[in-house]
């Protein structure tokens, strides 16, 4: 909890700093960000599902670890109290349309329709917000209309492949390194026991996990809307 007391107060100095007129960084600009301090994003998409998404949710809470939660809209009847509980600790939630469906190439209307589904049921459950979008792998077509920020990710280890924890925690351990978005799916039990390893060796490295929205900010990049962000940078 302390550390999220902490990363409080780091975006708050931001804001102050932004209003008496500093200008935001390009999302192409480096970070600027003391060498010490190394934030992380890990990500999960497919969910919620009951037994691994729960398990997830009390091992971050445990770690006081954020994290972004991109959900699949047919997925979330059930689990209502799993959605409300990741805003209510302070984790981001966005959309990864209704029945993921591949956005690259989708007849637009068919596109916008999954998208704006899935807004509506975290709307209906969280309140109007901007629940941001990452595009089923990947994905989207560049002439396609999208009023949030979208994200992808600079960290793949392919853990709905594999399915093995060891594997995926060495592939992250890999390729992580400070503003990297780290790509993982809580409906495996391989993948959840994965990010919570995951978790507790980067914090020994002196990592901080936050949320995608949060890593942007850290570094002084203003989310805008139809931007597709691979890390912290942009």
């Amino acid at each position: 909890m302390w550390k999220k007391q902490l990363l409080f107060l780091c975006l708050a100095g931001l804001a102050l700093w932004a209003a008496a007129g500093g200008e935001a960084l390009p999302a192409d600009a480096a970070a600027e960000l003391p060498a010490e301090v190394k934030y992380i994003a890990l990500t999960f998409d497919d969910g919620p599902r009951r037994d691994t998404t729960e398990k997830l949710l009390d091992g971050l809470r445990e770690r006081g670890a954020s994290a972004t939660f991109f959900l699949v809209g047919e997925e979330i009847a059930g689990s209502e109290d799993l959605v409300e509980r990741m805003a209510a600790e302070g984790h981001q939630v966005g959309n990864h349309t209704w029945s993921h469906v591949r956005l690259g190439g989708a007849v637009p209307e068919t596109a916008a329709q999954e998208i704006r589904m899935t807004e509506e049921a975290l709307e209906e459950l969280l309140g109007e917000g901007e629940y941001w979008l990452r595009p089923p792998y990947g994905f989207i077509d560049a002439d396609m209309e999208v009023g949030v920020p979208m994200v992808k990710w600079s960290v793949d280890p392919r853990d709905w492949e594999s399915r093995d924890t060891a594997q995926v925690v060495q592939a992250v351990l890999r390729d992580a390194g400070p503003n990297a978005i780290i790509l993982l799916h809580d409906i495996y039990p391989s993948s959840v026991e994965a990010a919570l390893q995951i978790v507790d060796a980067l914090e020994r490295e002196g990592y901080w996990f936050v949320t995608v929205e949060e890593l942007l900010r850290l570094n002084g990049v203003t989310p805008e809307p139809g931007v597709m962000y691979r890390s912290g940078r942009g």
